[in-house]
């Protein structure tokens, strides 16, 4: 199996390196490196303080902590979040309140994942005719709800 390499970049003392809590985990965990009070529906944007150079042909998804949105439905808006490649700023999470209680972002706090994923380059071919397929142009439950 081929290794990947994420390089990561601390701007700010405080900020805490992205790791995984446990041995299979697909997502690093992200941590707030502020402190932010999210109001009912309010969202923010919550800096990590770090910034990252990806390995060549991946992506990075910011993905929401599922006990942050079953405890306080704190969840990420723009889910999943890409960063491509090449940017090389910030880290930032957008996050949104969807409880009816104020929630406190607090310093060191987990407040999402990062999951690294490849990415496939593709040609783009412009045609008048695409081939047919059992699904076609149904969508939106066309599956149904059982």
């Amino acid at each position: 199996m081929e290794k990947y390499i994420l390089k990561i970049k601390k701007i700010n003392d405080k900020a805490v390196i992205p790791n995984y809590a446990h041995e299979g985990d697909a997502g690093l965990d992200l941590y707030a490196v502020q402190e932010l009070i999210l109001n009912p529906g309010e969202r923010g944007l919550v800096h990590t303080g770090i910034q990252i150079e990806l390995p060549k042909n991946t992506e990075a998804q910011i993905r929401p902590r599922s006990g942050l949105a079953l405890k306080s439905g704190i969840t990420t808006l723009n889910s999943p979040g890409t960063i491509d490649e090449g940017y090389r700023g910030e880290i930032g999470v957008i996050l949104i309140n969807h409880s009816n209680e104020i929630f406190k972002i607090e310093h060191g706090m987990k407040i999402a994942q990062m999951v690294i994923k490849p990415v496939f380059k593709v040609e783009i071919i412009e045609t008048s005719e695409l081939s047919e397929s059992e699904r076609n142009e149904k969508g939106f439950g066309s599956s149904g709800t059982r």
